[in-house]
């Protein structure tokens, strides 16, 4: 399994010198195996994607959720202008509303030039909620977690390798904090034992003091619950699109001298590849 990077930053697109090493595009990775291909979110990383081979005509693309910035690539997507190309987007189920009409809102007049009827790829739309399911040789599991929503999670496990994608997520969330036990932690099936996780980690442990309830984690947090889940590597996203490269850098300091254990974590950067398995 090779999982790719395409972008890493919270909330909106962020374009300067001093976000430059670890980018500034928003959420989007994506996962290869065997010619197949998943799109995590469709951030503006997206327009970055390249398909594995020319012969690709099956594209799977997984939003956990519907915020603006995990959609914003959607429409500078070839794929999506390419009759031979078979799109498939799977998201969280709404009681309210089909995926169809809340996905067709952003892909039309006057936010976007095209109507998303008019799309010329052969286009499926997937509705989740707690639910599994096989794309390829994947096997994927999607849990809700405590995000404004709906919001899911993802497990997706291949052959030899398990990663867990929780990019939008508070598990601290309640009067409480994050309770240490497995059949309370939001998300943790998802992780549990993950050879990669890749999750949501904007805020600082005393930023988060006064972010309670926004729907985004502590760093301190995400630590506490990769640790706790036996995952064997973190990469923390969802970049606060004020931080600079310099302040992630030294805030990545600061948690390896206080968390000497061996849970390895560092912050995730576009361009980056890791390769699972």
């Amino acid at each position: 399994m090779k999982v790719s990077i395409k972008g890493v930053r919270g909330s909106i697109p962020t374009s300067s010198p001093e976000t430059s090493y670890f980018g500034g595009n928003t959420s989007c990775v994506t996962v290869v195996e065997d010619n197949c291909l998943l799109i995590l979110d469709g951030g503006s990383g997206m327009q970055k994607i390249i398909l594995p081979d020319e012969s690709t005509n099956r594209v799977d693309i997984l939003l956990t959720h519907l915020h603006f910035d995990h959609i914003q690539g959607l429409g500078f997507f070839n794929p999506l202008f390419e009759a031979s190309k078979e799109v498939h987007i799977w998201a969280p189920v709404s009681t309210t509303q089909s995926l169809l009409s809340r996905l067709s809102k952003f892909l039309s007049p006057p936010l976007f030039p095209v109507l998303m009827r008019d799309l010329p790829c052969q286009l499926t739309l997937h509705e989740i909620s707690n639910s599994s399911f096989e794309i390829g040789p994947f096997q994927i599991d999607s849990l809700y977690v405590i995000h404004p929503g709906p919001t899911v999670g993802l497990r997706i496990k291949s052959k030899n390798s398990v990663l867990a994608y929780i990019p939008d997520h508070e598990p601290a969330l309640g009067p409480a904090g994050m309770i240490m036990d497995k059949k309370w932690i939001s998300g943790f099936d998802l992780v549990d034992q993950a050879d990669l996780l890749i999750h949501d980690a904007q805020f600082t442990a005393e930023e988060y003091k006064g972010k309670i309830g926004w729907g985004h984690s502590g760093m301190e947090d995400v630590i506490k619950l990769a640790t706790f889940a036996g995952v064997k590597k973190l990469l923390f996203t969802h970049h606060d699109p004020s931080r600079t490269d310099a302040q992630l850098k030294e805030i990545m300091i600061g948690l390896k001298e206080t968390h000497s254990g061996d849970l390895n974590f560092e912050f995730a950067r576009e361009g980056m590849e890791i390769e699972l398995g």
